[in-house]
């Protein structure tokens, strides 16, 4: 099993953003020195908690402060931008990583930034599709391109200049495109399918009950076998929330700490997901009352924590209960003491993930 990063930081709202964007690049960093493969961070405009705006940006800022990570959009929201834009901005970015880069794309999930960018009624799986499409186009194609979507019309015809290299969008390093994986997050997701009969890979997220990450695998399985190509675990990258510490006291006090950063990112999703109809994801049954989706309830079920010995044991039994997965992607969170937070990343590399 390799050992990854993922981040969609949720700090308190009060913190200073600088030292936020501090701590956040410092995990990554401290991720990268204890060998993790990968590391994904994902991007909000309008969440005051989740303030990383673009992951694109931040990923720029590790490239000379990582080695050998492969570093990836956790995710980009596709219907907030220009596919142009996108296409053009992730190709320099794979150039400047020389190639140390993954593609993590999405519909985006925070209602706000739908608001404010004005897609909050369209069909935003709609505009998903038709954007990744046109950027997969552009970057396959030569110009005069003529691209018209339903929401996106691109064309260069009238001011195409090939002897001074005007008009052209610029091309990933890796070819035919960096790989492109998706996040998980619909219970048995439709979405996975239809990623996988594209060649595409999934991401299942930290926020999932086991029994909705257990979910994905056979609808992945479903979009291989209709691509013809193996449907590998070691494809399937799985999110959890996991605290590592030297002794049950220390780990207990901060991951069940009314104010600590894990029942805080937990209490910020909740709200989130109930204003957004979407508690489901948080439930342990479909036919589950509402009522019984509690803050207490949903950080017993979904945070792993204690000594490594401790958290080994559980983990196995997250595997036993889902299947096999190929990447466990350690999911940040805020530094409310960063002695503990480096403790419990170190930890999770040097002691847990060998015994798994």
């Amino acid at each position: 099993m390799k050992l990854g990063f993922f981040t969609m930081p949720i700090h308190p709202l009060d913190k200073d953003w600088r030292q936020c964007l501090r701590e956040d690049r410092e995990a990554f960093i401290l991720a990268d020195e204890l060998g993790f493969t990968e590391g994904y961070v994902g991007e909000h405009v309008t969440d005051r908690a989740e303030n990383i705006t673009s992951c694109a940006m931040f990923i720029a800022s590790l490239i000379d402060a990582t080695r050998r990570m492969k570093l990836g959009t956790g995710t980009i929201n596709m219907p907030n931008a220009h596919p142009a834009a996108i296409a053009a901005q992730i190709a320099m970015l794979d150039h400047m990583l020389d190639g140390r880069f993954i593609f993590g794309i999405s519909p985006g999930g925070l209602l706000s930034d739908a608001e404010i960018f004005g897609n909050l009624k369209a069909d935003r799986n709609a505009m998903f599709l038709e954007s990744i499409n046109q950027v997969l186009a552009l970057w396959a194609g030569e110009p005069p391109y003529d691209l018209d979507g339903q929401f996106w019309k691109l064309a260069v015809r009238e001011q195409l200049m090939p002897e001074i290299g005007q008009g052209y969008i610029p091309k990933p390093l890796q070819r035919p495109h960096p790989p492109i994986v998706v996040t998980a997050v619909a219970p048995f997701s439709k979405g996975v399918t239809e990623a996988a009969a594209r060649g595409w890979d999934p991401i299942s997220a930290n926020f999932l009950m086991p029994a909705w990450v257990k979910s994905h695998w056979p609808k992945y399985a479903e979009g291989c076998a209709r691509a013809g190509r193996p449907a590998d675990p070691a494809n399937w990258r799985v999110a959890k929330s996991i605290f590592v510490a030297d002794d049950d006291k220390t780990a207990r006090a901060y991951a069940t700490d009314p104010n600590g950063p894990y029942r805080y990112y937990y209490s910020q999703l909740l709200t989130k997901l109930k204003a957004g109809g979407r508690i489901e994801l948080f439930k342990t049954r479909r036919d589950q009352p509402d009522s019984e989706v509690t803050l207490d309830a949903v950080c017993d079920k979904l945070i792993i924590y204690g000594t490594p010995n401790k958290v080994v044991e559980e983990l196995l039994a997250f595997r036993e209960e889902v299947g096999e997965f190929g990447t466990l992607l350690y999911a940040g969170k805020d530094w409310k003491d960063p002695v503990l937070g480096r403790r419990s990343m170190q930890l999770l590399a040097e002691k847990v993930v060998p015994k798994l």
